[in-house]
């Protein structure tokens, strides 16, 4: 080794010992007849002094040392009489007795600071600069205890980690896959995974009854600050269980994460049904750090004379509690934000529960003290509350109450990213439908089992049918999910007719599933957690870029390595793939 200790290791401890350190220069400092050089490594930061008294030739040679200079200095430690008690080296500095440049370093295009000069598109041109950094890297570092704690907790449990095919087949639901063509298998094409799905099932026939796999999934979809195009899954799958053994299982894992990497005691996970979480949030992943619960006000404001509220299918609102001071300017903010075209509301109602005990609302002409007092009832208000209240189409309208109230939320600090609120969302509905298509998709996935005692409305209103499916969220993100499958051949086929696939299309793309359900297939079920959020919401994070080592950047790029990129020609034409379309 270059080096016999590291730059993060050396305290009171070791004075008077010789030794050696390797790693780059942070900053340096020039008073003269002294000079301060500050070396980093991945594990902290050690000064080092060089005295022109003692060693001219040296010194010189450290005034020289320009930022991110690779360099090896041997030394003694001895104690700092200017001392830095802000890092764990600060009390000690190494008086140097030789000084060797391993590589010199142009200048970087920004500062290696944790309060970094260098833009988003800038850093992640020098990603390998940027890493070098201290949040970053210790984004890294957290990524990998929480690998190394999955591993621990599920081994215990005598799951078995086992690697899928990286190269599959396409197939026609959920997201874009990405595709690689075939040399060898002219005009037929291999997709990168979205996930392990077919793999754990039939890995599920196998017997290997509990399965995990940290692993690569590829979506060719728009990217928001939560996506990429290649992530990383927690991915999961136990047989002959029950969704109780399930939710048991994995909450497990959730709270362990939470105490060995975060030294955090999360409470038992509460449970909500879908259609509640929609009633009393507008969101299926409803932020739970905080409360202001939707309350539903049609039987308190319809027949009044008020066109906004008689002609709505929905009346609802929120209590921001102690915001009724809120000034005209701050409310017509905020009915900007929800006329925004991607909220789409068309206008706020409001009313103030005053100081003086009064309500006063924006809509008073048409509704009397008996009614406000009836919304004040409704909405439990106190002296300085504020009622919020949209009008519309249902579906509508709570989701755009759901946009208002994370605002809301932000605005008076209820969303704290030290503070940790996890829910069950249990009882999807199994299908939905798509306008555009005219037919229904699998909420999930087609492998999804439907509830046993909703099977009957398959035929009759498939709609209706909830599957026995639940989501983890964790401070208003979904973090994991899954459910319930099915592993009978029949049921398997049913399902994929009502998904619109004919029987032909069905055994094409799964025939090869189905066929393995005739072999004795378990019942079965698993889960998936988002490796990259679950990363950034333990870091408090709001983007998963800054956790993953490489990422792209907001158009599925990576400008580092400047891809994706042309091809040569000549690989075009051994995969026949045409260019002059």
């Amino acid at each position: 080794m270059l080096r016999t200790v590291t730059c993060g290791a050396l305290s009171l401890q070791n004075l008077g010992d010789s030794v050696t350190l390797c790693g780059w220069v942070q900053k340096s400092r020039d008073l003269g007849g002294m000079t301060f050089i500050d070396v980093r490594d991945r594990y902290g930061i050690t000064q080092l002094v060089f005295n022109m008294d003692d060693n001219r030739e040296l010194c010189e040679s450290a005034r020289g040392l320009g930022r991110e200079f690779v360099i090896k200095a041997t030394g003694t430690v001895v104690e700092r009489s200017n001392k830095n008690l802000k890092i764990p080296t600060g009390e000690v500095e190494i008086k140097v007795s030789a000084l060797e440049i391993l590589n010199a370093a142009k200048l970087p295009p920004f500062m290696i600071e944790d309060e970094t000069d260098g833009g988003d598109e800038l850093r992640m041109k020098y990603r390998y600069l940027d890493l070098r950094r201290n949040p970053v890297r210790n984004n890294l570092i957290l990524r990998h205890k929480i690998a190394q704690s999955v591993r621990r907790y599920l081994d215990g449990l005598d799951f078995i980690e086992v690697e899928t095919p990286v190269l599959i087949k396409s197939t026609p639901e959920g997201a874009r896959d990405f595709v690689v063509p075939s040399r060898m298998n002219e005009g037929e094409f291999y997709a990168l995974p979205q996930s392990p799905q077919t793999f754990k099932q039939l890995l599920m026939v196998s017997g290997f009854d509990r399965y995990f796999q940290i692993v690569k999934c590829f979506r060719d979809e728009d990217l928001r600050a939560d996506r990429q195009p290649e992530f990383t899954q927690i991915d999961c799958e136990m047989s002959f269980i029950e969704q109780e053994d399930i939710l048991n299982t994995f909450e497990g894992l959730i709270r362990t994460l939470f105490k060995e990497v975060r030294d955090y005691d999360l409470p038992a996970v509460p449970r909500m049904q879908y259609a509640d979480a929609m009633r009393l949030y507008g969101s299926d992943k409803p932020d739970t750090r905080f409360d202001m619960q939707f309350v539903e006000l049609n039987d308190l404001v319809k027949g009044k004379g008020f066109p906004v509220f008689d002609n709505a299918e929905l009346v609802v609102g929120i209590n921001a509690k102690g915001a009724a001071s809120y000034t005209r300017k701050q409310l017509d903010e905020l009915t900007d934000f929800i006329k925004r075209p991607q909220i789409g509301a068309t206008g706020l109602i409001y009313a103030r529960h005053n100081d003086d005990g009064t309500i006063k609302s924006s809509v008073d002409k048409f509704f009397n003290e008996e009614d406000l007092k009836q919304w004040s009832e409704a909405f439990q208000t106190e002296k300085g509350d504020l009622l919020l209240i949209l009008a519309g189409n249902t579906d509508k309208v709570r989701k755009q109450l759901n946009e208002l109230r994370l605002e809301m939320g932000n605005r008076l600090g209820l969303r704290d990213k030290n503070k940790f609120s996890a829910l069950w969302v249990l009882d999807f509905p199994l299908l939905e439908w798509d306008e555009e298509t005219e037919r229904y998709h699998a909420m999930h996935h087609p492998f999804t089992s439907p509830k046993p005692e909703d099977i009957s409305l398959l035929d009759t209103k498939p709609g209706e049918v909830r599957a026995n499916a639940y989501d983890m969220v964790i401070n208003g993100t979904e973090i994991g999910g899954g459910s319930i499958r099915i592993h009978d051949r029949a049921l398997q086929a049913l399902m994929f007719k009502h998904l619109g696939f004919s029987a032909e299309e069905a055994q094409k793309q799964f025939g090869f599933l189905m066929d393995a359900f005739e072999f004795g297939a378990p019942p079965h079920g698993g889960i998936a957690f988002g490796f990259d959020r679950l990363t950034s919401i333990f870091a408090g994070l709001d983007s998963i870029r800054d956790v993953i080592a490489f990422p792209k950047n907001n158009s599925g790029r990576d400008v580092m390595i400047d891809s994706p990129s042309t091809i040569d020609e000549k690989q075009l034409k051994e995969l026949k793939i045409k260019t002059d379309l």
